[in-house]
């Protein structure tokens, strides 16, 4: 049982992280699966989080074979 965690943009630079897999065993929810790909490190308040390409809460359910995607902020003008 295994769910893929992917980051992009700043946050895979300066996390030095850009995809795992990693075992679902203990991981219930997106921000679960934050915490066990980055060792703990603090989520920022403002990431964005898409499961199997839509966006979520950082409080969404994970289910075996989810993808898990989280972005920086967008900006624009």
């Amino acid at each position: 049982m295994t769910i893929t965690v992917k980051f992009f943009a700043s946050l895979r630079e300066s996390l030095n992280l850009s995809s795992q897999t990693l075992n679902h065993e203990g991981i219930n929810t997106a921000s679960d699966a934050w915490h066990k790909a980055t060792k703990g490190a603090a989520m920022p308040h403002n990431v964005l989080i898409a499961v199997n390409m839509d966006y979520v809460k950082d409080t969404h359910k994970i289910k075996d074979g989810d993808e898990i995607a989280f972005f920086p902020p967008v900006t624009g003008g």
